[in-house]
């Protein structure tokens, strides 16, 4: 009897326009009502995963930075943390100062970045529908690498983006010089929708994601395991992306996504159809035996 599942955002709960369907909140509180817990595990900052977890009513735990934090949300507490220091962030930063890349950091109060543009531009776009309480805390600053070394918040990751492959490739080539970090390898294009009025916006782009080494979303999961007292057979996870491919490798059942790379789907268990398909409601109802 499986006893929690652990699902992504982007790309997997969330459809291409970042809204999780009427559809798969159904589900959700069907499976909650089987006494299963149903937890989100994102690469997102803590203040968008917060917002998103209180939308399925999922009031205990979530996943956030790719694992750099496991929060308790009814305690407002970080639970388990394995963030980047603050040397190895100002040596990315450095790094991506020197090559004219965009790049923006991610900490616990949410996302500093010099510009609006790729993930930082959507995000936006997305907080001009939200009340305040439910948007992602975009702090736009002249110089990062100054804020970054005068503050004292724990930095969960730094996203780097580039619309031009040969130079994205260049930039992640150097990053992986650097040790004792961790940097995410995606072999493919984000592809985000904006609605602006009756126009729909796509931005795609190549990005990586710089963490403290040996962050993962299963490294915490492991931890939360623990604390909750179940074991991985108990445990479903579902992605669709790079940092999911841990976590549905060695859960009790892993799911892909429909539209998942070659190699996340050779580690999982099952596929269920695409995240603008309701592919999470599809499989859960499955899993579950939901009418």
């Amino acid at each position: 009897m499986y006893k929690m599942v652990a699902i992504d955002l982007d790309g997997t709960m969330l459809n291409q326009y970042g809204i999780i369907t009427e559809k798969t909140k159904d589900v959700i509180k069907k499976v909650q009502e089987k006494g299963v817990e149903v937890i989100i595990a994102s690469g997102r900052a803590i203040t968008s995963v917060k917002r998103f977890s209180k939308e399925i009513n999922s009031e205990k735990y979530f996943i956030s930075g790719n694992g750099a934090i496991t929060y308790d949300i009814k305690n407002n507490r970080i639970l388990y943390e394995n963030v980047l220091k603050k040397q190895k962030a100002l040596k990315i930063i450095k790094i991506c100062e020197e090559n004219s890349i965009y790049y923006n950091v991610y900490t616990e109060n949410g996302i500093i970045a010099k510009s609006l543009n790729y993930n930082t531009l959507y995000y936006y776009k997305d907080n001009l529908t939200k009340p305040d309480e439910n948007r992602t805390h975009i702090n736009i600053v002249e110089n990062v690498y100054d804020y970054i070394e005068s503050k004292n918040e724990k930095i969960l990751k730094i996203m780097i983006c580039d619309e031009h492959k040969s130079v994205f490739n260049s930039i992640v080539r150097r990053l992986k010089d650097v040790d004792e970090v961790e940097v995410l390898e995606v072999s493919h294009m984000s592809r985000k929708i904006i609605k602006q009025g009756t126009e729909e916006i796509a931005l795609e782009y190549f990005y990586t994601e710089v963490s403290a080494k040996d962050v993962d979303k299963w490294s915490a999961l492991e931890e939360l395991m623990k604390i909750v007292n179940i074991s991985k057979e108990e445990l479903v996870t579902i992605g669709d992306n790079a940092n999911d491919v841990k976590m549905i490798k060695n859960a009790g059942l892993g799911i892909a996504m429909g539209e998942s790379a070659p190699y996340v789907k050779s580690v999982a268990d099952e596929i269920t159809l695409s995240n603008d398909e309701d592919g999470v409601a599809i499989i859960l109802r499955k899993i579950f035996e939901i009418n």
